[in-house]
């Protein structure tokens, strides 16, 4: 396991990212530091996403138009989301079946540290209603 430096970069991402509520774009993040006075390059703010996404820091999902979203983890295991197409819901789910599944067909096929990620995506209750 690779240890991420501590740098002024990553803490400014974590403590801005740990501010928002719901799933932000790594653009929309870049504009909340810079309005924070904070000087930091999209490509770092992209890095350091994708770093904490490794570490499990940082949640992250698909939109149905390909952009990812990311916000800091409330939970500190595995888990997956069920997120709203309209609205931008988003409900954390436990789904021992699908890692049971999962961890059979890594040993069926011969694999060992299997990683995956499940994003299921649908219209909330709320959504339907109105």
């Amino acid at each position: 396991m690779v240890i991420a430096r501590n740098t002024a970069q990553r803490r400014e991402v974590i403590s801005v990212l740990g501010g928002v509520q719901g799933f932000v774009s790594a653009q929309e993040l870049h504009g909340l530091i810079a309005r924070e006075g904070q000087q930091i390059a999209l490509a770092t703010v992209y890095t350091q996403l994708k770093k904490l996404v490794e570490s499990g820091e940082v949640d992250v999902v698909m939109t149905d138009r390909g952009e990812s979203l990311y916000r800091r983890c409330h939970v500190d295991v595995h888990h997956h989301h069920l997120a709203c197409r309209n609205c931008g819901a988003i409900v954390e789910v436990d789904a021992p079946e699908l890692e049971q599944w999962a961890h059979e067909i890594g040993e069926r096929h011969g694999f060992a540290d299997l990683r995956h990620v499940l994003e299921l995506n649908g219209i909330c209750p709320a959504c339907q209603s109105s």
